[in-house]
């Protein structure tokens, strides 16, 4: 399912060590719908689709070197969240960036290890990134790996979708889970 974007107003997708920002969104809300595709075996018998929602802070470092060259620039960071609302937690992510000479055009694709609760449930799980700014329209997919939930997470599957509105960053998860046993 996808969800359109409203009023995106694009400050800024940059990389490079001068780069402190994930992305940066101005004015109104924009929204990134983000779907997975689940495995089959993830969705046999009673699983019910549940949401998890709330907010988090995140801190982004970039990591030497940066390859610069006509049209574009590619740069790697590393980022850290803090999460709160029905996750409680905190991760640690590698991100891959490419920014070109086109004001509002880059890409970026990142890996990032979740380490807390899920609305109550203990563990970890990874969410695959990928995302894609054409002149300022935002394209954004961020999913849980397949296979990856540990502890009470074993079986997590799901998407999740990012908002960020007047420079704070929220989450909504839309994920199916196991009944703990």
């Amino acid at each position: 399912m996808t969800m359109a974007m409203r009023s995106l107003i694009v400050r800024g997708f940059a990389v490079g060590l001068a780069v402190t920002a994930f992305l940066v969104v101005s004015g109104s809300l924009a929204r990134a719908q983000l779907q997975s595709p689940a495995s089959a075996e993830a969705h046999k018998g009673a699983e019910v689709t549940k949401q998890a929602t709330g907010t988090f802070e995140v801190k982004v470092n970039p990591e030497p070197p940066e390859d610069k060259a006509e049209g574009s620039t590619l740069g790697r960071m590393s980022f850290d969240k803090q999460f709160h609302g029905d996750i409680q937690g905190t991760s640690k992510g590698q991100m891959l960036t490419a920014g070109t000479d086109v004001k509002g055009s880059a890409g970026y694709v990142a890996i990032e290890r979740v380490t807390g609760t899920l609305n109550g449930r203990k563990g970890s799980f990874v969410l695959q990134h990928s995302g894609t700014m054409s002149k300022g329209a935002l394209q954004m997919s961020i999913n849980v790996v397949p296979d990856s939930g540990t502890g009470e997470l074993v079986g997590l599957a799901g998407k999740m979708t990012i908002i960020i509105a007047d420079g704070k960053h929220s989450y909504d998860l839309e994920y199916s889970l196991p009944e703990a046993h």
